[in-house]
């Protein structure tokens, strides 16, 4: 048995053509039973007595969706094959396509962890991690529901190291790849000895058995019953909230019966469950900075016109002279690209995403335009925020808090400017803005 190919097929389900082992390697554990085959897309025929139509399903991302499948004259089968257009960035998957899961004895951990972290809870964080890993023990979902800036992250730390040490493999998910570069070193710092891969697209190779994975949820169409336990953080972000099959993707990667646990600063109703711990408060103690409305009427115009209106150009010019980083926010790619002047800027298929941010951070940059993939899972020390278009339909309120739950995050730089610039008030402005001062009285 070829134990690095046991490590990598351990809980995956993976597209045959992209496994990076010799064809006579994986011929030879199909042979003896190791590994197990899947077709790509699996077609079943419905009929009854007046029509006839065929069902298809992919196996990897389980979408179902007449419409997000196509058939075609196929040259490696030579018949007529239809493939999976749903998740066909990741590789297509067809009819004759073969996906491998191991099927004999499992990789298991052979590391002694170590809880590296100093840190201290608050009173109310420590409670929280309690019930966290009370649920985790019984295997119950639990919903961690702090404002931004609580410090989410660290409260997961004990649960993790208790089902490491138990010998669980553990999985944290995001919708958004920023998240995961957010998270990743700070894992590796706290976990020292652990294996720990972070998966997104276009993440380099890792090698080893992952006992603790954070991955996008994209990527967990290719894990099928791999963890013991799994973290959803900010489950109420997009494309996850309103793509039914990244919410089966995670349920997939799920070894039967584990209880799913979310984490976010805006849960959707959907996500309520029995076991919740709520956190109003900052792990500073200082009050969220509320955010202010200022009029910027007939902006959008004037931005076609390559002019920046004088109240948005008086906000970045305040903030280049007192050297405070910012970030702006804009509704649409189309405006962020067009924004005049010099200004680095970023969105979801930028090349550069994680260098930008990272120059804003170490302050080789005054302040970045960006979308809105930036609202989450991003922390740079005392940033102010715009937001452009404020009152556009992008902005929900949901958005808009954890776009606000940017600023002052430091227990060195508590407070800052959040300005949502608008053209009318909307009710989302206003939901959110009332949602953030009701958390300072609470």
């Amino acid at each position: 048995m070829n134990k690095q190919l046991q490590q990598f097929l351990t809980g995956r389900i993976w597209l045959r053509e992209h496994t990076p082992f010799p064809r006579e390697v994986i011929d030879a554990h199909i042979d003896s039973g190791h590994i197990h085959l899947k077709p790509g897309v699996l077609t079943k025929s419905d009929s009854n007595l007046f029509w006839q139509s065929k069902m298809n399903t992919c196996n990897r991302c389980h979408n179902t969706n007449p419409s997000l499948f196509h058939s075609f004259n196929c040259a490696r089968c030579n018949k007529i094959c239809t493939y999976c257009r749903h998740c066909i960035r990741m590789g297509r998957v067809s009819s004759c396509s073969e996906l491998l899961l191991w099927d004999k004895q499992h990789a298991r951990s052979a590391n002694a962890h170590v809880f590296a972290w100093s840190g201290q809870l608050t009173p109310l964080q420590q409670k929280a991690s309690e019930e966290l890993l009370a649920s985790v023990e019984q295997n119950q979902s639990h919903l961690i529901h702090a404002v931004c800036g609580a410090g989410k992250t660290e409260l997961l730390f004990q649960a993790i190291f208790a089902c490491l040490q138990a010998g669980k493999r553990v999985c944290i998910a995001a919708p958004r790849t920023d998240v995961i570069l957010e998270l990743f070193p700070r894992f590796q710092k706290v976990f020292p000895n652990t294996t720990i891969h972070a998966l997104y697209g276009g993440s380099p190779d890792q090698h080893g058995f992952p006992e603790l994975v954070l991955a996008t949820t994209h990527q967990l169409y290719r894990f099928e019953h791999a963890f013991d336990v799994v973290f959803v953080d900010e489950a109420d972000a997009f494309p996850y909230y309103a793509d039914e099959t990244l919410q089966k993707a995670v349920t997939k990667a799920a070894k039967q019966e584990a209880a799913l646990h979310y984490v976010t600063a805006t849960p959707t109703k959907s996500l309520k469950t029995t076991n919740q711990s709520i956190l109003t408060r900052r792990y500073h103690g200082h009050d969220l900075p509320v955010p202010k409305f200022v009029s910027l009427w007939g902006y959008a115009r004037q931005l076609k016109k390559g002019k920046i209106p004088l109240k948005l150009q008086t906000w970045i010019n305040g903030k280049i002279e007192t050297n405070t980083p910012f970030l702006i926010f804009l509704p649409t790619i189309e405006m962020l690209e067009n924004f005049p002047g010099e200004l680095p800027r970023v969105h979801a298929e930028h090349p550069d995403r994680k260098e930008l941010v990272m120059q804003l951070r170490e302050k080789k940059t005054p302040g970045l335009l960006t979308t809105t993939i930036l609202e989450r899972g991003v922390t740079i020390e005392n940033v102010h925020v715009a937001v452009v278009g404020a009152e556009q339909p992008i902005f929900t309120s949901s958005a808009l808090i954890q776009i606000s739950g940017r600023v002052g995050r430091s227990a060195q730089y508590p407070d800052g400017d959040i300005t949502y610039f608008h053209h009318g008030i909307s009710r989302e402005m206003d939901k959110a803005q009332d949602a953030i001062e009701g958390w300072n009285h609470s």
